[in-house]
């Protein structure tokens, strides 16, 4: 008779140090677990459960302006500072961590339309309807040295008046260029006072502008006249033009794709383009029922934040049509501006009811300091909720947000109105002669034409 004798080596099981893992054996064989599978869903249904008990997404709102925040911009040397610029010209420096005005920036004598922060973090740019572009000390130990003194405002460095209104602003990624939008689009340099190159293009103002930030010498502008404009700084005329049925009030570079932009658009969609093809958007990103005012990636490129005037804050994937987050609150009034924390883990939105309001990129991550048992069991839980995501149950927790009343019916008016839209044009296609009726997808139907 054959007898089986269960031998162990201590050896096997010891651990050398107190800090080695134990050595855990275990069977894979699917045989003798064979509720393996209901158990792992279960279990993944409970996660999506509990990501939406632990959805806490609003941290606290910085309260400072006495006018509607009109425009934001991050230091990209310091994470835990912003600036915020209001419609009454007052401009504040905030220390995001404990949400209080570090310093003040007086001088502007109308509204704040453009800041931005030169990429080595000591140049702040500023500019409005009141014609003047103004430059600002912005280093990290003058603005400490003031923050730490009674003296509570910093003095322009220089200030360069113009003809007309400037609309918005932005920093060349690596010199001392900028470039601001007004009537036209001028280049500026930090040491002139009169700009050193300008572009026009049609007759309507100008209201957006943002540097590529792959091909420092690209720069992209949006225009009343409901075009997006391409120019190189090499070249001394614009490089193309695309005018589409909306108007566009913001555009933003992929960070890590940086032919790619997208563009928020008046008509409560978003477009991403790549910027060698501008015949036919890549992506069209739907959910706002209003006018999308502003929009910013996050530093991975894989995410962006809009805000809207629809006084929602919504986060989209860059590839995905639909809104993965939307962020409401009762207070909070149509979004003027949001912006991406410079690690990604934090959105801020400045709103028309004089708050700039601090959200998490991920509505149920926990804060502060996550133990690494904590960490793996969010890692485990982030796993099997990808691998059973294609189940209804799932999915339909997943995806569920509560929407404020006036929002929710306007988003069943427009799918009703679409759903016309959709069947009017199916009939007449399928009651005319075949070939006569052509059907344009929405990543073409809204441009009306491109210009080289």
């Amino acid at each position: 008779m054959k007898v089986k004798v269960i031998s162990r080596s201590v050896d096997d099981f010891t651990r050398e140090r107190s800090q080695d893992l134990q050595r855990v054996f275990r069977n894979y064989d699917p045989s003798l677990r064979t509720q393996e599978k209901a158990v792992e869903y279960v279990r993944a249904l409970n996660a999506v459960k509990l990501d939406k008990i632990f959805a806490r997404p609003f941290i606290g709102a910085m309260d400072g302006h006495i006018d509607g925040v009109s425009c934001m911009a991050k230091n990209p040397t310091q994470l835990k500072w912003i600036f915020s610029g209001a419609m009454d010209g007052d401009i504040r420096l905030w220390d995001i961590a404990s949400r209080r005005t570090v310093c003040q920036f007086p001088g502007h004598q109308g509204a704040i339309r453009g800041l931005t922060v030169s990429t080595d973090g000591r140049m702040l740019v500023s500019c409005g309807t009141d014609c003047t572009v103004r430059l600002w000390n912005a280093s990290a130990d003058n603005l400490m040295e003031l923050s730490n003194s009674t003296k509570n405002s910093v003095e322009p460095a220089s200030v360069h008046v113009g003809k007309n209104a400037y609309l918005a602003v932005d920093h060349q990624w690596d010199s001392e260029l900028f470039a601001t939008a007004g009537a036209q689009v001028d280049i500026w340099n930090h040491n002139r006072s009169e700009p050193i190159n300008s572009f026009q293009w049609g007759s309507d103002s100008v209201i957006s502008v943002r540097f590529n930030p792959g091909e420092p010498n690209l720069l992209a502008t949006s225009a009343n006249d409901r075009s997006i404009m391409l120019y190189d700084l090499r070249m001394v005329s614009p490089v193309r033009k695309m005018i589409m049925m909306t108007k566009t009030n913001s555009i933003a570079w992929n960070p890590m794709e940086p032919i790619n932009f997208t563009a928020a658009n008046e008509d409560g969609n978003c477009y991403s383009y790549d910027a060698r093809k501008l015949d036919e958007a890549k992506c069209v990103h739907r959910d706002h029922v209003s006018a999308v005012m502003d929009i910013d990636y996050s530093p991975t490129g894989r995410e962006f934040v809009t805000g809207s005037y629809d006084r929602t804050v919504r986060l989209f994937y860059y590839n995905s049509g639909h809104s993965r987050e939307i962020y409401h609150t009762k207070r909070m009034q149509r979004v003027f501006c949001v912006k991406f924390s410079g690690d990604g883990s934090y959105v801020i939105s400045g709103s028309d009811d004089t708050n700039l309001r601090l959200w998490k990129a991920k509505a149920s991550e926990q804060l502060g300091v996550v133990l690494p048992r904590e960490r793996k069991k969010h890692e485990y839980h982030a796993a099997i909720k990808k691998r059973y995501m294609h189940l209804p149950e799932v999915k339909r927790i997943e995806r569920h947000r509560h929407l404020p009343k006036p929002i929710y019916k306007a988003a069943a008016l427009m799918r009703a109105m679409s759903d016309a839209k959709k069947r009017k044009e199916e009939r007449r296609k399928a009651h005319s002669a075949p070939g006569s009726v052509t059907t344009q997808p929405l990543r073409r139907r809204r441009i009306i034409k491109e210009v080289e």
